[in-house]
């Protein structure tokens, strides 16, 4: 038995884009970082020196349409979650994240350029051990008529999303899915993000989403979808919603081993649910994964690990 290792890339992937704010150009560059590191988001393209802000919630400054990541200086990122979902859900555990702009690009509205950065870049294994947060016991936040839960979990990681809108052609949507590299890349890492026509003219008119487009926006009015391609899933709204729900839940800083289910939930949601749970000290703890033996002759595959009795997955191979 040996302890499953953690993850960095084994070089640079740069993906080119436009903010979906701003609808001005920027360029994403992913690289690796040392063991321990978490991921580490890199302003550049500032008058003066680079700036660094650790993605962990406390570096968490705004919530109202993206999550944003600043310091005492102010803002430094928006949108960081489709990144952050990428690198969580392929098992990446330390990396760098260049960007040479206020946002991350929003490619289109999915997660799916992130995994091919990846993909390009290459994981390795690190010797360093991989740890989790362990979720002890239930921490419930409520906002309004959302409610998002972080509960103890026997498998892993497992995300349950349910949305309701008024719009009927979106309606009621539940998805639930257990975090793996592979059902990531499968299930969740291309739906897009979504939104009604009446909200992006609201938006346009306060100088927000100007570089949204359906392009990279799945968009409804109230009696159709209106982009010409059709959906990739026929939940993809609230798939989308899982993805933002990975990448947010990333700013625990560690993989986390439990069950969160949000019910009409966002970023403002799951951010307050994970400071919730961070500020209780009893509600959770840091545990090691040891993973099962690989099978002979080179054959690689995820594994799965004991952890106080729990079975954990090993969140990517140790080579790639």
């Amino acid at each position: 038995m040996k302890f499953s290792r953690q993850t960095t890339l084994r070089s640079q992937a740069t993906v080119t884009g436009v903010g979906v704010h701003s609808g001005l150009p920027v360029s994403l560059t992913l690289g690796p970082a040392p063991v321990d590191a978490g991921f580490i988001f890199v302003r550049t393209g500032l008058d003066g020196s680079d700036r660094e802000v650790v993605a962990t919630a406390d570096a968490v400054i705004a919530t109202e349409f993206a999550t944003v990541l600043g310091d005492r200086e102010g803002p430094l990122v928006s949108t960081a979650e489709h990144v952050l979902a990428a690198l969580r859900g392929m098992g990446v555990d330390n990396a760098t994240i260049e960007v040479d702009g206020a946002e991350v690009p929003i490619m289109d509205g999915s997660a799916a350029a992130f995994v091919a950065a990846i993909d390009q870049a290459g994981i390795v294994t690190q010797p360093g051990v991989r740890r989790f947060i362990q979720v002890l016991k239930p921490v419930q936040v409520k906002i309004g008529e959302a409610v998002g839960e972080l509960r103890p979990f026997a498998g892993g990681f497992r995300a349950e999303v349910e949305i309701d809108f008024t719009n009927q052609v979106i309606g009621r949507q539940t998805f639930s899915f257990d975090l793996s590299p592979e059902g990531f890349r499968r299930e969740v890492a291309r739906a897009r993000t979504f939104g009604c026509m009446s909200d992006v003219a609201r938006l346009w008119g306060a100088g927000f989403a100007l570089g949204a487009s359906f392009d990279n926006t799945v968009v409804f009015d109230e009696a159709r979808l209106l982009n010409a391609e059709g959906l990739r899933y026929a939940d993809e709204c609230a798939r989308h919603k899982v993805l933002d729900v990975i990448g947010d839940l990333a700013l625990a800083g560690l993989p986390l081993l439990g069950s969160y289910r949000s019910v009409r939930g966002g970023h403002k949601l799951n951010n307050a649910v994970l400071k919730a749970l961070l500020t209780d000290r009893s509600a959770w703890r840091v545990v090691e994964s040891e993973t099962a033996r690989r099978p002979a002759r080179g054959h690689v595959e995820a594994g799965a690990g004991t952890v106080g009795g729990l079975v954990a997955p090993a969140y990517g191979p140790d080579v790639s």
